[in-house]
């Protein structure tokens, strides 16, 4: 009996959009969500950051969420630039090389909701990664864009929804 009162009381929960098992909390009524393209104002412009990171916020609402995105302004809308994209040596060693480079970037974003205005922020996330200087950029670049875009996805995806 009390695991078919805890299995309704889930259903009811995530039914209702009170509640779902990632933790996110999307208001009920939202039904669309808009992600406009992030433009790279970095006074180091990556080529394909702007494309990679825009998809993977995109790909986080749709894996995450029942919200459908929209072209247009949606109920929840989110937008924004990249801000930084920077390398620069972190560790120096004894004979006065880098030991240590570190990859930074940073987004800005606003998000608007339209349902609930008090919800809406503009707000700066930047992650990093470190990697040996020994190791040419150029071919880890790809691995450690993937690495710090998808935190910076789940960063903005938790700012707005979910409220630990």
């Amino acid at each position: 009996m009390k695991t078919i009162y805890t299995i309704l009381l889930s259903i009811f929960l995530t039914s209702c959009g009170i509640y779902s098992f990632t933790g996110a909390s999307i208001p009920s009524e939202a039904k669309t969500v808009s992600v406009q393209y992030f433009n790279n104002k970095a006074a180091t412009v990556q080529p394909t950051l702007s494309q990679v990171f825009t998809e993977r916020l995109k790909d986080m609402f749709l894996e995450q969420t029942n919200l459908t995105l929209s072209e247009n302004e949606g109920d929840l809308a989110f937008s924004g630039h990249i801000s930084k994209y920077q390398i620069k040596p972190i560790a120096i060693k004894a004979n006065e090389t880098a030991g240590k480079n570190r990859l930074t970037i940073a987004i800005k974003v606003k998000y608007d909701n339209s349902l609930n205005t008090e919800d809406s922020f503009e707000k700066t996330f930047s992650r990093y990664r470190d990697y040996e200087s020994s190791q040419n950029i150029s071919d880890i670049e790809d691995t450690l864009i993937e690495e710090i875009t998808n935190e910076l996805a789940e960063d903005v995806f938790n700012k707005a929804f979910v409220n630990w």
